[in-house]
């Protein structure tokens, strides 16, 4: 007799993956597109000055990660008190855009001077982008917290195309950088209105300051705090996971820094591939006893990063295209490699944000014990093949000990909370 069992359930914590996966890809897929029509619309000196203030922009995003992160953690931690913290959250959030916006403002001198940019106007432009891009970490972390997937997706989607769509338009009026970071201050707010259109529609927020008193405000101090050590730990990570092409450019001469800049962009396709599953599992790190739901998660990533390092290897050619073509058919070989460095830096995100989760900061120091780690390869190596074994090696190690680190406070807060019971 034929025995027909139940189907397998996908697990809780995965549940809405779905749609966050699908709006994630949407919008790199929008961000994506808005390099390419600035790369092409601009040109290259107009294109690299474009490049150089998004890339400081990307480094300043840490802040609206850091929100979204101890806004999704309490939120989580709990759910009962979820007004009272979404009201923190979102008055930390203003706060925490409008200081970023005036030091950037203030430096604009300072960061037109390094990028070297013909006027102020861009570093001006980009303290604007910078408080809409902030305060929508808050909403993010709150939806992301109560698992509101649908209002995250839209957010994430409303990020991609906020950006293609308004930033083509600024670059209609104005063909240079100054044009292009106006799209984008613009198109910054398109994800942070829409978050305060779900969060105000569901009638629990009001104005940021609205209703606190002076007990709670204290609170949104301690949100704040929570907010720089989380902002600190993705710091770490975002330094770690990419001083590789600096190493490059100083360890490497000009074509051969190139065709490694090459294989990275096959290595950060699959560190941001798995994101969603970073994102779902998020919520559920905080709780105690979720270690079956880490151990999923991990093993998600790995599987996924092993399905693109395998085809990298069987499809090099295909490899090759979607880097660049055939003028870096030398990576053919050993495209697979920057494959698995992806994997090895996409498992290290997901334990950087099991840290931050259960608030283990003293984590962190393995992280940047790796940054260290990385960088005497600049003075020891002189092919492409030779820094990715030593990024390949220092990631895994990194890997391992931030494992092992966690593992020990978690077993340390475990004792610590039975003796509190006893």
């Amino acid at each position: 007799m034929r025995v027909l069992l139940p189907p397998r359930r996908m697990p809780v914590w995965l549940q809405g993956g779905g749609v966050i996966a699908v709006a994630m890809g949407l919008m790199n897929i929008g961000t994506y597109g808005f390099t390419l029509v600035a790369a092409r619309v601009l040109g290259p000196r107009e294109y690299g000055a474009v490049a150089a203030v998004m890339g400081l922009m990307m480094m300043l995003t840490v802040l609206s990660l850091g929100l979204q992160a101890a806004g999704a953690r309490r939120v989580s931690v709990a759910p009962e008190t979820r007004e009272v913290t979404e009201r923190e959250t979102v008055a930390a959030s203003y706060k925490a855009g409008l200081g970023l916006g005036v030091l950037t403002l203030a430096a604009a001198p300072l960061v037109s001077g390094l990028l070297r940019l013909d006027s102020a106007g861009a570093a001006v432009l980009l303290a604007l982008a910078l408080v809409p891009l902030t305060v929508m970490g808050a909403y993010a972390g709150i939806f992301q917290g109560e698992r509101r997937w649908g209002p995250l997706a839209a957010i994430y989607l409303s990020v991609g195309l906020g950006r293609l769509c308004f930033g083509v338009l600024g670059m209609a009026v104005r063909d240079d950088v100054v044009g292009a970071m106006a799209g984008v201050a613009a198109g910054n707010a398109v994800p942070a209105v829409l978050g305060w259109w779900f969060l105000r529609r569901s009638g629990r927020v009001r104005a940021p300051n609205a209703g606190l008193p002076t007990e709670r405000r204290t609170s949104v101090r301690a949100v704040l705090t929570e907010v720089a050590h989380n902002s600190h730990a993705l710091l770490a990570f975002f330094t770690l996971s990419n001083v590789d092409v600096v190493i490059a450019r100083n360890a490497l001469d000009d074509h051969r820094a190139g065709l490694y800049a090459g294989g990275l962009i096959l290595a950060k396709a699959v560190l941001f591939l798995p994101q969603f599953v970073v994102v779902i599992a998020f919520p559920s790190m905080v709780r105690r006893g979720e270690s079956r739901m880490q151990v999923q998660a991990l093993g998600l990533i790995l599987a996924m990063g092993a399905a693109v390092t395998a085809g990298a290897a069987v499809l090099a050619p295909l490899a090759v295209l979607f880097v660049g073509g055939s003028a870096y058919g030398e990576l053919k070989p050993y495209l697979w490699g920057f494959a698995a460095v992806g994997t090895l830096l996409a498992m290290v995100q997901l334990l950087v944000y099991r840290a931050i989760a259960r608030q283990q900061r003293s984590a962190v120091v393995v992280v940047w014990a790796g940054l260290a780690a990385l960088i005497p390869s600049t003075f020891l190596v002189d092919r492409p093949t030779e820094l990715l074994v030593w990024e390949g090696a220092v990631h895994a190690t990194v890997l391992v000990a931030l494992l092992g680190t966690l593992l020990v406070l978690a077993a340390r807060r475990s004792r610590s909370h039975r003796s509190d019971r006893d």
